[in-house]
């Protein structure tokens, strides 16, 4: 899977998706369970939809290649 999540989309997803599975928590409600989907997205930096839509939001090619490497 290449990057197409760029840095600061990642930082708002986890942060959007984190707000997301708390008010669930709260709430009690398992809406919450909708707040995984973007916190999954923003850890590994590939979201299926950007791929399918052809948007990609990474910089610089090397640092998705090295990111794969490492990971």
């Amino acid at each position: 899977m290449k990057c197409n999540v760029g840095r600061t989309e990642q930082a708002i997803r986890i942060a959007v998706g984190s707000g997301i599975v708390a008010a669930g928590i709260v709430n009690k409600s398992w809406w919450g369970l909708l707040g995984v989907a973007p916190i999954i997205t923003g850890a590994t930096r590939y979201c299926p939809l950007n791929a399918a839509l052809g948007m990609n939001h990474c910089k610089d090619s090397k640092e998705t290649d090295s990111q794969l490497v490492s990971s």
